[in-house]
Order: C-alpha cells, then sequence, then structure tokens
C-alpha cells in the first residue's frame, strides 16, 4: 500500500539512502553526502515553511520531494523550487509526477505564484516529467557545476500555479495551513 506523508528529521537515515543513489551522479551538485545530522536538520528546517513529503509503499520510504525558497530577497517570496528523489527501483512509475503534483498544491494554498525546477542537463526522465506538468523551458545555465571530471549545463523550468493579484498576500507557512486540506491532497493523490 503506498502512503503519502509529511517528512520529519526521524527519516534522515531513509531519505539518505535514496539520495545516496545520486551522489556519484550529475543528477544533483553535491558532492560528498551529507550526515545523517545535517539531513535531519535540513528536513527540519525547510519544513518550518514548505511542504517536505515522503512515499512509503509498505515499511519502506520509496521517494520524498520538498519545496524551497527560490531566491532570498523578499519579493521573490512567492516562487519555490521544487525537488524530488526516488529510489532507483522506483521511477518511471509516475511517482515523481505525483509527488510534484502534491507539492505544487500545496504551494498553491501557501499563496505562491511560480514554481521551478533545476534539471542538470541532459536528463530526459526529469525533462519530461516537468514538460508533463506544464513547465516551460526558461534558460539554461552553461557548463554551471563541475562533477566527475566535466562541466555541465543546467536547465531551469517554470510553472505558474496561481493569478498575480496585486498586492499578493504574503507566504503562508506550510504549518499554518489547515492539516484536514493538507491530508486531503496527500491522500487524494494515491
Amino acid at each position: 500500500m503506498t502512503a503519502i506523508r509529511f517528512a520529519a528529521p526521524a527519516d534522515s537515515r531513509a531519505l539518505l539512502a535514496i539520495y545516496a543513489q545520486y551522489i556519484a551522479t550529475p543528477i544533483t551538485f553535491e558532492c560528498v553526502l551529507p550526515s545523517e545530522r545535517e539531513f535531519a536538520g535540513r528536513i527540519a528546517s525547510i519544513s518550518s515553511c514548505y511542504p517536505y513529503i515522503v512515499c512509503e509503499e509498505g515499511d519502506s520510504i520509496v521517494g520524498y520531494a520538498y519545496a524551497h525558497r527560490h531566491m532570498e530577497r523578499q519579493a521573490y517570496q512567492w516562487n519555490a523550487e521544487l525537488s524530488v528523489y526516488l529510489d532507483t527501483a522506483s521511477t518511471s512509475k509516475g511517482l515523481g509526477k505525483r509527488l510534484y503534483g502534491i507539492l505544487i498544491r500545496m504551494l498553491a494554498l501557501q499563496e505562491v505564484r511560480n514554481v521551478y525546477g533545476c534539471v542538470t542537463l541532459p536528463n530526459a526522465r526529469s525533462e519530461a516529467l516537468h514538460r508533463s506538468l506544464g513547465f516551460r523551458t526558461v534558460g539554461t545555465y552553461t557548463n554551471a557545476g563541475y562533477k566527475n571530471g566535466k562541466w555541465h549545463d543546467v536547465g531551469w523550468f517554470e510553472k505558474s500555479i496561481a493569478a498575480y493579484d496585486s498586492p499578493p498576500n504574503p507566504l503562508v507557512p506550510i504549518g499554518s495551513l489547515p492539516q484536514d486540506a493538507l491530508q486531503e491532497i496527500m491522500t487524494s493523490a494515491l
């Protein structure tokens, strides 16, 4: 049985096991696997404002996704960047699309207007995921990162998820939203 729930710092070991599958690749520009303590701190920090979710099948976490602030200046508060990581045995099953969809619906409740995806190029699966959800390519950072003995380009994808009212309401932290509405989003995606 598949279940989606919010991540907790105690999930860091299981999430690191998934993330470790990507450390040797250019999919992440991180070169050294963080410690469990550091990763738990990231989960706590991100989830204090943005959704950070995991997908469980039975007793195992098979994927996770989260949103985080896209750029730091105050005027950017209505934007969020998305990330998703799946156990390699759980890819190409639509799980990434479901997790992204959940994040997008939650972010719309938070008053976010634009979501972004950052993809090391080429990455046909991730590029297809973004396009299937209506993201458009907005640009490429050429030779943006050096890993595994070569330079890599990064593509940026963008999607508008809400109207651009003026003035906009401020960003609402994920913990301030009605929990029943968030639970409904997670269960309706299954």
